[in-house]
């Protein structure tokens, strides 16, 4: 069966960018619909106009219940707000002003009325909120609309509070719970002052781009980039990081050359993904195949999704670096090229991020911080210095400065892109060749994530599985050494489960969305051990969910 996967977009392949925004205005979701609801997943509220699952009156109700959510915890500091380059941001922005201004909070948006990458406004907050008591009531949170790497037609609406990193589950489910009230009330209590009468100067205004870039030199080793003379062609993928490399290469003198400026709503320059669609993920082969094609014309390429919280390394020798390899090879640098950090600081990592890293963590004498699935648990620790890294398999991660304090406390896809090229630039190899060689000392890594069909009840029984439900002693021929319902590292739930041996493991975890659960696996013995683990993973599933 032939696949267009890796080729590029054709004109059947493009949205209707007019209708899509005429949706967002015209169709009104009903809150007694499960899809047409307010639902706030680890990345925010996420659909599309055209599904009626992402429209002016999510929005106008989501804002005004991050403003009440704001009043409940006290706070008056302004809400920092950016926006990406999906078409449904812009509109979507400005509902948001619209409602914050009614209400008179003060509100910050990007000065040069342009895009806002998330790590940029997670620096924002951050930045104002450094000299601020964590319960003083001035302290900033925000707001970043963005659906990340999802398809053109999608909107996203995220809310970041004051540690700004991601919201945790308290914050979102009271957000939600709000936003569709206040829709089943027919919006009633919503505050909203129409953006043409609101007046200018109202709205204030902050420079994301520039207090982000020039602030790099306190984390990335510019002047050693420089001196290499490393060329770095990188690729926004037509997203919100686009001006930033621009003026990255012009600040710092760097041998860098945004490969493809264009930005458009549609994303027609790009090419489409493992399931024909077009999708902004830079740790995808086909969505990144125009890039890999491009691999011998530059030392190092780098790519980002459409707000740069997460990267994507193409290098000569091995083309598009798997996201585990480069966390792998992330860690062991940092840790033994940044003296200014904590001897004592951990490196954390999600329960399915590969195995590699626990044995650079053991190699470095660093404790490994194993937490559940979702960046947000990174965020005390990156905000204290307790964690020096965090990082998840689907390619996002943060570090922090030389001096050891908080860069951002959400995922960085600029951050990591530039550290690659300091590693091929400090060690005169790329981070690929970096990784044979960990692999050639640790093992060499297979791992794959599959989809697995499973009932509503199949997932809610597994969701709740307690260790005790697997009765297997060994997977894949090797004694099982642990089995897990609760993470390692913070004892928070999973969520599913996790089974380990000393040279593999599995997880498995339902899905949100659609009725499979996600099985993760890996092996460190090669591609048939790791199908068996998989086979074998399946068995141990049904049994577990058949006994519960």
């Amino acid at each position: 069966m032939s696949t267009r996967a890796g080729l590029p977009a054709e004109a059947s392949d493009l949205i209707d960018i007019d209708a899509l925004i005429d949706a967002y205005y015209d169709r009104k979701p009903d809150a007694t619909i499960p899809e047409q609801r307010v639902v706030f997943g680890t990345s925010g509220h996420r659909g599309s106009s055209l599904r009626t699952s992402f429209n002016e009156d999510h929005i106008l109700a989501t804002t005004q219940a991050i403003v009440d959510y704001r009043t409940e915890q006290g706070l008056t500091g302004p809400v920092f707000l950016g926006r990406d380059t999906h078409g449904l941001s812009r509109p979507a922005e400005r509902t948001a002003i619209e409602v914050l201004v009614a209400n008179g909070v003060t509100v910050l948006a990007d000065s040069r009325d342009s895009w806002v990458p998330t790590p940029a406004l997670s620096h924002a907050i951050l930045a104002h909120n450094r000299n601020l008591a964590a319960d003083d009531p001035r302290r900033a949170d925000g707001i970043i609309v963005t659906p990340s790497h999802n398809p053109p037609a999608d909107g996203g609406f995220k809310y970041n509070p004051p540690h700004g990193g991601p919201a945790d589950t308290d914050a979102t489910n009271w957000i939600a719970d709000r936003a569709n009230a206040l829709i089943s009330a027919g919006l009633e209590f919503v505050k909203r002052t129409r953006f043409a009468d609101i007046a200018a100067g109202v709205v204030a205004t902050y420079d994301f781009r520039d207090a982000y870039v020039r602030d790099l030199a306190s984390i990335i080793d510019m002047p050693a980039i420089k001196a290499s003379g490393v060329r770095i062609g990188a690729d926004p993928l037509g997203g919100a990081s686009v001006e930033y490399w621009s003026l990255i290469a012009e600040v710092y003198e760097l041998e860098l050359t945004v490969v493809n400026p264009d930005v458009d709503p549609t994303w027609r320059f790009m090419t489409l993904d493992w399931d024909e669609k077009i999708r902004m993920d830079p740790s995808s082969p086909s969505a990144m195949a125009s890039l890999v094609a491009r691999r011998d014309d530059y030392d190092l390429l780098t790519g980002n999704d459409a707000d740069a919280d997460r990267h994507g390394i193409v290098t000569p020798d091995a083309g598009l670096m798997n996201p585990n390899h480069f966390l792998a090879v992330a860690i062991d640098y940092l840790y033994s090229h940044r003296p200014g950090w904590r001897p004592e600081a951990a490196i954390g990592k999600t329960l399915v991020s590969s195995m590699l890293t626990d044995r650079v963590a053991a190699s470095l004498g660093r404790e490994l911080l194993e937490v559940p699935v979702g960046f947000k648990w990174f965020v005390p620790g990156l905000i204290d210095g307790t964690v020096a890294f965090g990082g998840e398999e689907s390619a996002g991660a943060s570090f922090l400065r030389f001096d050891g304090t908080v860069w951002t406390s959400d995922k960085d896809g600029i951050l990591l892109c530039l550290l690659a090229a300091e590693i091929l630039a400090v060690t005169g190899k790329t981070p690929s060749q970096r990784y044979a060689e960990l692999e050639a000392e640790f093992g060499a890594s297979v791992y794959e994530r599959v989809d697995a069909p499973a009932t509503p009840a199949q997932k809610a029984a597994l969701a709740r599985l307690a260790p005790e439900a697997v009765t297997a002693s060994a997977l894949a021929g090797e004694p099982i050494t642990a089995k897990l319902s609760h993470a390692p590292g913070n004892g928070a739930a999973i969520g599913g489960l996790k089974v380990t041996t000393e040279n593999a493991w599995f997880a498995a975890r339902p899905s949100g969305t659609e009725d499979v659960y996600k099985l993760y696996a890996e092996s460190l013995l090669g591609g048939e051990h790791l199908r068996l683990v998989q086979r074998e993973a399946e068995a141990v599933i049904s049994a577990a969910l058949a006994k519960g």
